[in-house]
């Protein structure tokens, strides 16, 4: 499910990026009494009450200037605008309203968005000041004091943003349909994939690097079921990211996995595995979504007998962090193993949905104990008591033990891959929680 998106804008330097690195509960931004310190958009997710949306911060908006960076960082506000479904307008108490809070609520109020006002700086504890209520006069409704270096009214304003979000009907799929995100580098056939697959040319297929800007999506029904592809931008390194349309593409890319059940994670075969590929695929795994790691362009290679097996040893060598993943080498241009690929979708998505009985789990840690006896220090041994599953996608089990810290990760793997041998969960992340009898 797509997180919503929730702008933070206003003119420079009324604590913007303070407010956006309290509400994330992280130092992400760059706080500065400085105006302009924040020149791009920064992204970050928040969650409030059990559910979660992603924060922009953004640079500050003057909108009568011909400075050249004001300009870019107004252009780069926009974006954010138009992309977000509410805005938090923040506005400076010790000033007071000025012109610029006037014109920039202006422009909000033509893009039709929910528009939060927040005034900040209200760092006394009680009734606001009383300049806190000249900010009625932007039109934009009841303003919410808050003080964003002190945390004081956070909580007001983060409720008064998800009353105009509908969390329950963001699914705009029926659940029978795979959500698939093709994620890669740029130029290595994504939106040729997704042609392929719908049989149409739905995206645009060009050799320049950067053709796709946004995230399509794209309905396939075939014989082996119903899937909504998803054509994303292709993912670079930071720092070759400069045009500022990219910066909103390569977001939105992101946003894609967040939302998708299986991610196809697409690799040029004349270029072969770059430290690029593993950071791409690094987030999908972050995410715990389902990933395929598919090689494109296999039919443009020049291969012997001994090529397929020399490339899969490069790929585990580089994806080692997922070894779950399985490979599959296509070319999207000739339609070659594209339907072992549609298999194989199926299948990872099945294992990333899959719940294990709790009487057979613990049948596996009592062979697994038995086989490998738990770790010990200082002559107390870990005693696991059971193990349940919590949660799927990812397929996330629970294990009660004495004593979490004698729980060491390399035990926790043995487990892990005990689970997977005996039960499959092949293209799919496992968690695996600890807790201590009595939490």
């Amino acid at each position: 499910m797509a997180k919503p998106l929730i702008a933070i804008v206003g003119r420079p330097n009324v604590g913007k990026s303070t407010l956006f690195n309290k509400l994330c509960g992280k130092r992400i931004a760059i706080v500065d009494d400085t105006p302009g310190v924040t020149r791009d958009r920064i992204y970050a997710e928040c969650e409030w009450l059990d559910r979660q949306v992603m924060l922009v911060d953004t640079g500050g908006i003057e909108p009568r200037t011909d400075d050249v960076i004001l300009s870019q960082m107004r252009r780069q506000a926009q974006l954010a605008i138009d992309s977000a479904e509410v805005i938090i307008l923040v506005c400076d108490q010790r000033s007071g309203v000025t012109a610029t809070d006037a014109d920039v609520a202006a422009m909000l109020q033509k893009s039709g968005k929910p528009v939060v006002l927040c005034v900040n700086k209200c760092d006394s504890v009680g009734d606001p000041p009383p300049a806190f209520y000249e900010f009625y006069n932007l039109g934009l409704g009841d303003p919410v004091a808050v003080s964003a270096s002190h945390g004081h009214g956070t909580g007001d304003l983060l409720d008064r943003c998800f009353e105009q979000i509908d969390f329950e009907n963001r699914e705009d799929y029926p659940e029978e349909y795979v959500k698939v995100a093709v994620i890669g580098k740029p130029n290595v056939g994504k939106s040729s994939l997704v042609n392929r697959v719908s049989g149409a040319e739905r995206a645009i297929v060009s050799d320049i690097a950067g053709t796709t800007r946004d995230a399509t999506d794209t309905i396939v029904e075939n014989e082996f079921g119903k899937f909504v592809f998803i054509d994303t931008a292709g993912i670079r390194r930071q720092a070759k990211v400069e045009e500022n349309i990219e910066r909103y593409s390569v977001l939105r890319a992101y946003m894609a996995v967040d939302r998708c059940d299986v991610a196809v994670m697409l690799i040029d075969a004349l270029t072969g595995f770059t430290e690029q590929d593993s950071k791409i695929a690094g987030y999908a795994h972050e995410q715990g979504k389902s990933t395929v790691i598919a090689v494109n362009k296999w039919d443009a290679l020049e291969k012997d007998n001994s090529t397929m097996g020399a490339f899969r040893r490069q790929l585990e060598d580089g994806f080692s962090f997922m070894q779950y993943a399985p490979f599959c080498f296509i070319s999207a241009k000739t339609g070659q193993r594209v339907d072992k690929l549609f298999q194989e979708i199926v299948r990872v998505a099945g294992q990333n949905a899959r719940r294990i009985p709790t009487g057979a789990l613990n049948d596996v840690l009592a062979v697994a104990t038995a086989r490998v006896q738990p770790p010990s220090d200082k002559g107390k041994r870990l005693k696991i008591y059971y193990m349940t599953q919590a949660s799927t996608k990812p397929p996330a089990f629970v294990c009660f033990v004495n004593k979490s810290e004698l729980f060491h990760f390399s035990y926790q793997r043995y487990l892990e891959n005990q689970i997977r041998e005996t039960f499959g969960l092949t293209g799919t992340p496992v968690r695996m929680l600890v807790r201590e009898r009595g939490e």
